[in-house]
């Protein structure tokens, strides 16, 4: 006799009490694998990747470019983010740095990483100030935008004091045109310009600073020709010609000259930069 088994769904039953009793081992269970979409993805909170903390004040230290040749690069990136120019020639600017002015300094941040080079935070260059041998021009004063509203450009400022104090320098002068409430902030007064002995000789010494005048040497004054002097000019024949018209009297009063010294205003200012921007020329004693 011959048996035969069809498996089509209709005629295929399995009766419940022959069927094998399987535990539920929550150990045995099949692993099941999700793909999830770009949105589905969620990323583990402690697997995340740390951000960067923000540098601390305490840890800031101020240095100058030439003694640390290798941030040359990156100081350049900080300041040509602020003011663009040719890399070329703020690298050029950057390494005329010396100890005999002008002088480029750096204010770092220790690297999260210790086998890292340190985080350029800002950036100020200081020259030497034509017959005041003791002040500094402070110029190109610049802190990486990321960090500006923090207290470091305060931090950089009073680091540029302690710097300039400690090699004998009592006063600094500098320009701006938007930041005058910082600078007022820092102690800073309006005064006059002064001009920055910018390509000082690095062998040129110290005490020769004041051999440069203040002022060109003066001409002989110069005198009007008296025109009623003279006689009258004649001519190669005939009369002698008319005398020149009598010259305009001089007046008797002249307008009143203001007393005190000039008005001084935050908002107003009588000096521009070579582009005809106005400026405030700012001065502190230290």
């Amino acid at each position: 006799m011959e048996l035969i088994l069809s498996t089509s769904p209709g005629e295929l039953t399995l009766d419940p009490e022959c069927q094998p009793k399987l535990p539920l081992d929550s150990t045995c269970q099949p692993e099941m694998t999700f793909n999830p979409g770009p949105t589905e993805l969620t990323v583990d909170p402690e697997h995340q990747p740390e951000e960067t903390p923000a540098p601390s004040l305490a840890e800031l230290t101020l240095e100058p470019v030439h003694r640390r040749p290798e941030l040359l690069d990156a100081c350049a990136d900080l300041i040509n983010d602020q003011w663009p120019r040719s890399r070329a020639s703020r690298l050029h600017s950057l390494g005329q740095s010396s100890d005999a002015f002008p002088l480029c300094l750096m204010l770092l941040s220790p690297h999260p990483t210790s086998e890292a080079t340190p985080i350029v935070v800002g950036h100020a260059r200081l020259s030497r100030v034509l017959n005041q041998p003791q002040s500094l021009l402070v110029e190109t004063v610049v802190v990486a935008r990321a960090l500006r509203g923090r207290g470091f450009g305060r931090c950089l400022m009073e680091g540029l004091e302690v710097f300039a104090r400690a090699r004998g320098f009592r006063k600094l002068h500098l320009t701006t045109h938007d930041q005058v409430h910082f600078y007022t902030h820092l102690g800073y007064q309006l005064g006059k310009p002064v001009q920055g002995l910018v390509f000082t000789s690095r062998r040129l010494p110290a005490t020769l600073l004041n051999a440069f005048p203040t002022a060109p040497s003066p001409r002989p004054p110069w005198k009007a020709p008296n025109l009623t002097a003279q006689a009258a000019p004649r001519g190669p024949k005939g009369p002698p010609l008319p005398p020149p018209p009598p010259l305009p009297e001089c007046l008797t009063t002249s307008p009143p000259v203001p007393s005190g010294p000039p008005s001084k205003s935050l908002l107003e200012t009588q000096y521009q930069n070579v582009r005809g921007r106005p400026i405030f020329w700012m001065e502190k004693d230290i």
